[in-house]
């Protein structure tokens, strides 16, 4: 293992020197970055161009300049940059976290909700939910992101900003907005069409209510969930998560998952008297650990059989209510931060409200929330690609052999796609994963520039756009890096999921 390992570190380290010399020739050969002051008229422009000459080193050859540059890049100075002549390591600094408060949520959305989708379409193949998840996903995969985030600017930003101001659904709105809902999860219930008919029937029925009741109350304007609410949802997450993980039928499973619920239930009122305005994120990670941490130990000691499901609902449950209670604080501040953003609460614009001082915590994270709500949503739309790779995949280990021997021997459906098909499938999916983690560094380049973050995306589409080598060389060094070590991460990863993959020594 260690023998491969060196290996594999010795050829990526020599790919990362050629990659980075070819790109800092075709970069230094394809512009000049004193163009723009050679047709300047300002008469210290010679003195000005010999000192960035003299200081960028533009006398020196590009082939001989890149070992200059590597030579400081390796003790991690990467020059300054043209324009500001500001540290580079500075630049990146400040643009990695940014990158990773926006392009991290996304990535685990899509991922989750992309292969989610694919298993559940793999399954049930050839089934309503299937053509619909199949039409949907390349419906999305043809969208340009451009223009998905100009759409998301305008209705979910701009128009309901505007609708705020009164937030009531009117009749006729309701209606249609109820329909489409309730088509779309009537759609996951498999059986007879009359079935599904109910089905649509009852979430219709409910989705009016409660968009009526929300109306009435100008709950969009104030909104909340409360313990009752939270209670709800827990329970409703409890009995999907045990339906997912063993079935409805372990009540062993079910009791765990419910008791979790209950624990969170009860931690509800000590947090919110804790989470005050001077909170900070100790106390999110103690209530973090103190709930997870106690839902094991309650699946642990819910069965003595087959703990794994039981301990999955259990630890599951108590995170979604944690999650619950969360946004039910974050909810509590809505109106507080409604003011403060003079009623534009949705904004399109940056990572981050400059206009809003305060020392609330819970206003400062509803803003950094606000601001990555549609970024973030328009990224996390390229689970489509997650959900084909994922069908193709689940369809091909359900066809092998050793699954119809599983099902031969009368083995639970349930078992069979959790405990044998997933591992299986989620190979090929491997190395997508370990690209998609070494991408996050990278940015998103046309979303950052949509929405105006300041990310590494943004860092090298400026670097490009000024003829900056030393910026363009710091982003595309650290890229380069992560991209070649994800791949040595994959073929680590295959040896973990599969047995049947050794590395040689």
């Amino acid at each position: 293992m260690l023998a491969f390992i060196g290996r594999r570190l010795s050829l990526a380290l020599l790919i990362l020197f050629g990659s980075t010399y070819l790109t800092y020739q075709l970069a230094a050969f394809s512009g000049d970055p004193l163009a723009g002051l050679r047709e300047s008229t300002d008469p210290k422009k010679d003195v000005i161009i010999a000192e960035l000459t003299k200081t960028l080193q533009l006398d020196v050859p590009p082939p001989a300049r890149y070992f200059l540059w590597l030579q400081k890049a390796l003790t991690g100075d990467f020059g300054n940059t043209v324009i500001l002549r500001l540290p580079v390591i500075d630049q990146i600094a400040t643009a990695i976290p940014v990158t990773l408060r926006l392009v991290t949520t996304a990535a685990i959305l899509s991922v989750v909700i992309g292969i989610g989708f694919g298993v559940l379409s793999a399954i049930r193949q050839y089934s309503r939910l299937d053509n619909s998840l199949t039409l949907l996903s390349f419906f999305l995969f043809s969208l340009p992101i451009f223009w998905i985030a100009v759409m998301l600017k305008e209705f979910m930003a701009i128009r309901f900003n505007d609708f705020l101001v009164n937030p009531t659904i009117d009749i006729w709105s309701n209606i249609l907005i109820s329909a489409v809902l309730a088509v779309i999860i009537s759609g996951f219930v498999s059986g007879t069409r009359k079935r599904v008919l109910i089905t649509w029937a009852i979430t219709f029925g409910s989705l009016v209510t409660l968009f009526s009741l929300a109306s009435v109350t100008a709950w969009f304007r104030f909104p909340s969930m409360g313990i009752f609410g939270i209670a709800i949802l827990g329970v409703a997450c409890s009995l999907g998560f045990t339906n997912i993980f063993s079935g409805l039928g372990n009540r062993k499973a079910l009791g765990a998952g419910l008791a979790s619920v209950v624990f969170g239930l009860i931690a509800y009122y000590p947090f919110q008297s804790l989470a005050g305005p001077g909170t900070n994120y100790e106390l999110m990670i103690a209530f973090a650990v103190l709930m997870l941490s106690s839902s094991y130990f309650i699946g642990y000691f819910f069965t003595k059989i087959d703990k794994g499901p039981v301990i999955r609902v259990s630890m599951l449950s108590a995170f979604m209510v944690a999650l619950f209670t969360v946004t039910d604080k974050l909810m509590q501040t809505w109106d507080a931060y409604f003011k403060l953003s003079d009623g534009r609460p949705i904004q399109t614009q940056g990572s981050y409200n400059i206009t809003i001082k305060t020392n609330d915590f819970w206003i400062n994270n509803l803003d950094l929330v606000t601001h990555l709500f549609l970024p973030t949503t328009a990224l996390a739309l390229g689970f489509a690609g997650y959900l084909r790779y994922s069908r193709a995949s689940m369809l091909e280990v359900l066809n092998m052999d050793y699954i119809r021997t599983a099902r031969a021997k009368g083995m639970p459906e349930r078992e069979v796609v959790l405990r044998h098909a997933i591992r299986n499938a989620m190979l090929p999916l491997t190395t997508l994963l370990t690209f998609e983690v070494a991408g996050l560094i990278g940015g998103a380049i046309i979303t950052e520039g949509i929405f105006g973050w300041r990310g590494m995306g943004s860092l090298s589409n400026e670097a490009i756009q000024s003829q900056d080598l030393n910026l363009l060389m710091a982003t595309f060094a650290i890229s380069a890096f992560l991209t070649i070590m994800a791949t040595l991460v994959a073929d680590l990863l295959y040896s973990v999921l599969d047995p049947r993959i050794r590395i040689r020594k």
